[in-house]
């Protein structure tokens, strides 16, 4: 694949920085909703409790009801058994909150006019999503956008936006497009990489037919016997209290997914492994699952223990509610918690504007590092 292109980019990582201090409290959220024609008699609470009974429970729509949080028509509703009519709109004022603490900088990697790669700490999400809905990656993109871009008329109209996600505990390089000519490209090329798996092409047909590569650093539990091996493990979903979606896990009847885990060191002494992992398809979570899968699960994984199956399957529901009446997260482990070390190194892609072959790495932490690397780093004073 790489050797049909005439030019190949380097990138080193870069000493340039962005991002602002996240406020106190957000600035809440605003849902709209349009009552339709087969909704049209519904009471109020009973249209939001059946339509978003994840997002808070009988008490708690009754909360937001009578706080005065909705409006049908613009008009404060405070009274629950009001009817609705077809066409009705509604909207749901959901209270400014505290978002758990994350951090904010981030890394410059890679940026030309089309791209820029970011390298993300671990404990940062990516995209708005459950508690995180304005610590994210991407509100830091929208606001640096904003600052170099602020004039009379206001910020450009297309900010960078992620192409892939990385896990909130996962670091390393997120991908991200300037241009939706750009975003387009390179999700088509993540959704070709993982089309060429479920077609069940070889191994190196995948190689071959791919135009980005994505390779990770993992610290796993236990010492891997093999120097190298496939893990050709489907991912699907099970019900899980607390993540709306259902949880990914390793499953028989689940989607195609394969991974390339090759061994850096050893350390029987502490009974861990340094792996390197490329992964030629995009599932959520996959190599969490397919790591664990095999037994040897990331340290410090809060979640996915031998077998690529969660710690708990009935994670317990906290019996109390967040002051918007909405539920408090499960008191169990949940696919967001931090903790283990699993680190997006490089990607190396065929640039989706200009065709020249790009290569882009993040430095390693120190502890995903081999002795050779750390020795290599250390500063020489004399």
């Amino acid at each position: 694949m790489w050797m049909r292109r005439k030019t190949e980019v380097g990138s080193q990582a870069s000493e340039a920085y962005f991002g602002v201090a996240w406020p106190e409290v957000n600035d809440g959220l605003t849902y709209h909703d349009i009552v339709r024609p087969t909704d049209s008699g519904l009471t109020l609470i009973e249209f939001y409790f059946s339509k978003y009974k994840n997002s808070a429970p009988l008490q708690g729509w009754l909360q937001r009801i009578q706080n005065k949080q909705i409006t049908i028509d613009g008009k404060v509703v405070t009274l629950p058994d009001t009817e609705l009519r077809a066409g009705a709109k509604l909207v749901y004022h959901r209270l400014p909150w505290r978002e758990p603490d994350a951090p904010y900088l981030l890394q410059v990697l890679f940026e030309d006019d089309y791209l820029i790669a970011v390298n993300k700490p671990s404990g940062l999400q990516v995209l708005p999503g459950g508690l995180y809905q304005q610590r994210t990656v991407l509100t830091q993109l929208q606001w640096h956008a904003c600052k170099l871009t602020a004039t009379s008329s206001g910020c450009q109209k297309t900010h960078p936006v992620p192409v892939h996600r990385l896990g909130r505990g996962t670091s390393g390089i997120l991908l991200c497009a300037k241009t939706k000519l750009g975003k387009s490209r390179l999700a088509a090329y993540f959704a070709e990489g993982t089309a060429v798996v479920g077609d069940k092409h070889t191994n190196s047909e995948c190689n071959t037919m791919r135009k980005i590569c994505k390779i990770y650093r993992a610290l796993v539990s236990g010492v891997m016997d093999m120097d190298e091996v496939v893990i050709k493990q489907p991912i699907g979903t099970i019900k899980y209290s607390g993540v709306a979606k259902g949880l990914y896990v390793a499953s028989p009847s689940g989607k195609p997914a394969l991974s390339s885990v090759r061994v850096l060191e050893r350390d029987s002494e502490n009974n861990c492994t340094l792996v390197q992992v490329e992964i030629q398809s995009g599932r959520p979570h996959q190599i969490r699952i397919h790591l664990s899968f095999i037994g040897l699960p990331l340290i410090g994984d809060p979640l996915y223990v031998s077998g690529g199956q969660p710690k708990c399957f009935h994670p317990v529901m906290s019996e109390s509610f967040e002051k918007d009446g909405g539920y408090r997260r499960p008191e169990n482990p949940v696919p967001g918690d931090s903790g283990y070390n699993l680190h997006a190194h490089q990607i190396v892609l065929i640039h989706p504007i200009i065709n020249e072959l790009i290569k882009i790495t993040a430095p390693l932490p120190a502890i995903l590092q081999t002795r050779e690397e750390r020795r290599a780093n250390q500063p020489n004073y004399s």
